[in-house]
């Protein structure tokens, strides 16, 4: 595995990202980063640097609109996202 793809990774490992990826994906709406930091119960900071490395690498794209930045998943983020759901859901059904 070359070092972007392992830092890829070990980056949808952690919990934060993880969560964002999840919460974009679970609703249609627009998105900012301020309300996604507060819903994944993140700093603002950190969450637009999560943001950021996602971008770089093609899962979620922002969409400027006057001031606004929205954010929405690329279809290669959507399918992370349903991948990272499915493995979550696995989680739960063994620790029933």
């Amino acid at each position: 595995m070359g070092a972007k793809k392992k830092k890829l990774f070990s980056n949808f490992l952690r919990k934060k990202p993880t969560k964002i990826l999840i919460n974009l994906n679970n609703d249609s709406k627009l998105r900012y980063a301020s309300v996604l930091a507060k819903e994944v119960d993140c700093t603002y900071s950190h969450t637009v640097r999560i943001l950021n490395t996602m971008e770089k690498n093609n899962l979620v794209k922002f969409d400027k609109k006057g001031r606004l930045k929205t954010i929405s998943l690329t279809p290669t983020g959507k399918k992370i996202a349903n991948h990272l759901s499915q493995v979550i859901n696995l989680f739960n059904d063994v620790e029933k």
